[in-house]
């Protein structure tokens, strides 16, 4: 982790450069077992204009997010601040991706929509997971792209190998090398 301070100080003197606010973004998500954890990210919004609540997920050309903040989503460099929450054991490297509590899916609650929802916090939520590398990634604002999400995030439960997720982290880099998916 100390090799990466000089990287997390140079982006937290990015986000501060653009805009006002803290450089850190923390969040309660849904935890293994059904608890709630409080996970940490690179702020990539403007913090006068955040949603409390945390549901509105970011869309393409979102306004809320600055021009760091664009980068930092784009490379997924936002998201390098949960290591720390690897290392409190509250998160994994790989595993179902964590989700607000109250989050939607076409307009409904992933409760309400996907039979079993919390099966998938049998296990701790993970940095990258299944889902994510087989195209499961962004914004869920149809029935079919949160079901095709939770059906992966199950599938990577009943399947669990340490060669999964290897094969999860080594389809991470590769997406990410070739320019990321994140917006």
């Amino acid at each position: 982790m100390m090799i990466l301070l000089p990287f997390f100080l140079a982006i937290a003197f990015a986000i501060k450069w653009e805009s006002e606010g803290p450089v850190f973004f923390m969040q309660n998500r849904w935890g293994r077992g059904g608890r709630m954890i409080r996970i940490f990210k690179f702020r990539s919004m403007r913090d006068d204009l955040g949603d409390v609540t945390g549901v509105a997920q970011t869309r393409k050309n979102d306004p809320r997010v600055t021009r760091t903040g664009a980068f930092l989503r784009k490379t997924n460099l936002d998201e390098l601040p949960q290591l720390i929450n690897i290392l409190l054991g509250d998160m994994s490297l790989v595993g179902p991706r964590c989700h607000v509590p109250g989050m939607q899916a076409g307009g409904m609650l992933y409760e309400d929509l996907v039979k079993d929802y919390h099966l998938r916090h049998l296990v701790r939520p993970g940095l990258t997971g299944l889902a994510q590398v087989n195209g499961f990634r962004g914004p869920t604002d149809s029935e079919d792209l949160a079901r095709g999400r939770f059906n992966h995030d199950i599938e990577y439960i009943r399947s669990f190998n340490v060669w999964m997720d290897i094969k999860i982290l080594a389809g991470t880099l590769v997406k990410e090398i070739r320019g990321g998916t994140g917006f």
